[in-house]
């Protein structure tokens, strides 16, 4: 087993609490993966393709999210990764009768 500590080098970046899972990610093609540790070698190598987000990064790290974001957010702050929020559309007005519909349905179940 190795500690959390060891693969992000011991250390937390301060702007790691603006990353969450959704948080996508696109590497900078300009920048080299040279000198990096493995791990964020790794990350780089996974997000040069395209966008992907903390959660999938993680995922094919086989690390926890919070180790994750650790070594995200010291890409992020060196320039070799951007960090974007997911788009959300703007939330719409609902339809009352319709929702009230939905309600009363579920209620005869």
């Amino acid at each position: 087993m190795v500690r959390s500590h060891t693969v992000t080098g011991g250390g937390a970046a301060a702007s790691r609490s603006a990353l969450d899972e959704a948080t996508l990610l696109i590497a900078d093609p300009h920048r080299s993966p040279e000198g990096l540790g493995a791990h964020a070698q790794r990350a780089m190598t996974l997000c040069r393709p395209g966008v992907l987000s903390v959660a999938e990064v993680a995922h094919h790290l086989r690390l926890p999210g919070a180790v994750v974001k650790m070594i995200v957010a010291g890409l992020v702050h060196s320039g070799h990764l951007s960090a974007r929020a997911p788009y959300t559309p703007a939330a719409g007005r609902h339809d009352l009768d319709f929702l009230q519909q939905v309600l009363d349905a579920l209620h005869k179940l």
